[in-house]
């Protein structure tokens, strides 16, 4: 009874490494995304703002973004915000920081009540640097 050798040859080894660069490929083109979609995600509320030729940011190290657009809808660091709400935020920054600074924007079409009203919230739970953000004049028109 012959049935040839006992001895079978298998075939190539498997790979037991993982092949990383798809891995790569994938993350890379999420980096790419995401730092394309950041800057339009800060983007999205449209305010138009006062222009003045004394505009400069400042460089406070701790600072807080309020806005108050044309239909008086609030928005804290960008995102909606019920003026309920807005009290109880500024008092927790507050504890935090109580240097902390107040960016403001609110659109030239606002009443200036308005303006007032969130100035005496933001006074009363203990934000008091207040800087008021308008756009710079163009280099034209001075």
């Amino acid at each position: 009874m012959a049935f040839g050798r006992l001895e079978r040859s298998s075939g190539p080894a498997p790979i037991s490494d993982i092949n990383m660069t798809p891995l790569i490929d994938v993350m890379l083109v999420l980096l790419v995304i995401f730092m394309i979609a950041a800057p339009l995600m800060t983007g999205s509320l449209k305010l138009e703002l006062p222009k003045s030729d004394a505009a400069a940011p400042g460089d406070a190290p701790r600072s807080l973004a309020v806005a108050l657009d044309a239909a008086g809808k609030l928005y804290l660091d960008g995102a909606p915000l019920a003026p309920e709400a807005l009290a109880s935020r500024a008092a927790e920054a507050a504890r935090r920081d109580p240097a902390t600074e107040v960016q403001l924007q609110a659109d030239r079409r606002v009443p200036y009540g308005q303006v007032v009203e969130l100035i005496g919230t933001l006074q009363k739970a203990g934000l008091v640097r207040i800087a008021f953000v308008a756009e710079p004049e163009p280099a034209a028109s001075r």
